[in-house]
């Protein structure tokens, strides 16, 4: 009953729904296009028969991104489909993975619009990142015998408490998912406590852990840095939000007072975003260059807008220490875990509840700062541009905690292996 209810409710919205994409298409040009993908129409787009894997976002689709490569080097012989439901994360897969991969956007979760798209993609294994529980996309999987594993899985308290409400509908969906591989045990629980079987689910760990620096990408940065900056102190502020970019900039000018030739690396979360930040550069009163242009900052720049796709890796290479953002507004923070592949401080604001374990664990091992505003935030990079010990203790604990926590993805290819055919060696 709450399945076809649902369904209904889902037809009434669509027209809302266009109206919020046309509403993001004028920030946006990108959310105008391939509205056909989105209902199923994909056919010419896919090769059918391999495994389809969906990232609802863009922080899903870099934890993806180390399990496609891999599932790529065991299976050469199995085409994969990767969804998202964003044109950022759109872009993130193609920049990432190009033509290794087939890509379009997971279509609503419409009965029709469901079946067309499984009708095209044929899947032999469906893997989906986090928790995304589409009912319709979910019910028809399993009325097709294909497996469906959630990877990577995390269930908040809040979520479980709203889940909770209606506790029947979710333990019916959950009983047709054949595996949940969740990030920590806690998480586990909470899936069970909604009415997953103990035998549908297993604890991996998060993978998010397991990035590292290639050679390439560490001797990339090497370069880049004597070029942008030989003789000078770097930070940078990744993923950031509206609201911001203002306490970046203002900790920036409080800083350059005694740090004359800082520089800054600002990196805004969504495309969208690219010429705020150019704007409020111009008006905090400090020169700025976009990284697109490819112009190598001199002097006389103080800030580098990291307006490209897919160089956040490499921009962390070249900075000394980095704020992450989405944590100094309520939005739950960003992945720090980069910035701690270089094994560099890494600062946050106090809002980091989506990555929670994460933090505490670098938390407790001295390997995050927390700052709350402008004052503590330019207090925080005073104190680590001044004192190379302290800013290498910092960078060296962060970097621990990653080591220590690497093993997901082995463990979740091991459980995916039952589900694909005998690879290749």
């Amino acid at each position: 009953m709450l399945l076809r209810l649902y369904q209904v409710l889902l037809y009434l919205i669509q027209p809302i729904i266009w109206l919020r994409l046309l509403l993001r298409s004028r920030k946006s040009p990108a959310y105008r296009k391939r509205w056909g993908e989105r209902y199923g129409f994909c056919a010419k787009k896919v090769t059918p028969g391999g495994i389809l894997l969906h990232s609802v976002s863009v922080g899903e689709t870099l934890a993806a991104i180390p399990l496609v490569r891999i599932l790529r080097h065991h299976y050469p012989f199995l085409p994969i489909t990767i969804t998202t439901m964003t044109p950022t994360g759109s872009e993130r897969v193609l920049s990432a993975l190009g033509n290794d991969v087939n890509h379009v956007y997971l279509p609503y979760d419409l009965p029709g619009s469901m079946k067309r798209f499984l009708d095209h993609v044929n899947p032999k294994l469906v893997i989906i990142m986090e928790t995304e529980l589409w009912p319709n996309l979910i019910t028809q999987l399993h009325q097709r015998e294909i497996p469906l594993v959630i990877a990577n899985a995390r269930l908040s308290a809040r979520s479980a408490a709203g889940y909770q409400k209606i506790g029947n509908f979710i333990k019916t969906i959950l009983n047709k998912i054949t595996l949940i591989a969740a990030q920590n045990q806690e998480d586990g629980e909470r899936f069970i406590e909604l009415g997953l079987r103990r035998s549908q689910l297993s604890v991996t760990g998060s993978l998010k852990f397991d990035i590292s620096v290639t050679p390439e990408l560490a001797a990339k940065a090497v370069t880049l840095r004597r070029q942008w900056a030989p003789h000078r102190p770097v930070w940078i502020a990744t993923s950031t939000h509206d609201g911001e970019e203002t306490i970046i900039l203002d900790a920036h000018c409080k800083l350059l007072k005694q740090f004359p030739d800082l520089l800054l690396i600002l990196v805004p979360r969504h495309p969208e975003r690219f010429g705020k930040a150019a704007e409020l550069t111009q008006k905090a009163g400090l020169n700025a260059i976009l990284r697109s242009t490819g112009t190598i900052p001199d002097t006389n720049v103080q800030v580098v807008i990291g307006d490209t796709m897919g160089e956040l890796m490499l921009l962390y290479g070249i900075a000394d220490l980095a704020f992450v953002g989405g944590s100094l507004i309520e939005r739950g923070g960003h992945n720090p875990l980069e910035a701690a592949a270089h094994a560099i401080p890494v600062i946050m604001g106090p809002h980091t509840f989506n990555f929670k374990d994460i933090c505490a664990k670098l938390h407790k091992a001295d390997g995050l700062i927390t700052v709350t505003d402008s004052q503590s935030l330019s207090s925080a990079i005073n104190s680590l541009l001044t004192d190379e010990d302290y800013r290498r203790y910092y960078g060296h604990h962060a970097a621990e905690v990653l080591h220590e926590n690497q093993g997901a993805l082995q463990r979740l290819l091991k459980l995916l292996e039952p589900y694909l055919p005998p690879r290749s060696h």
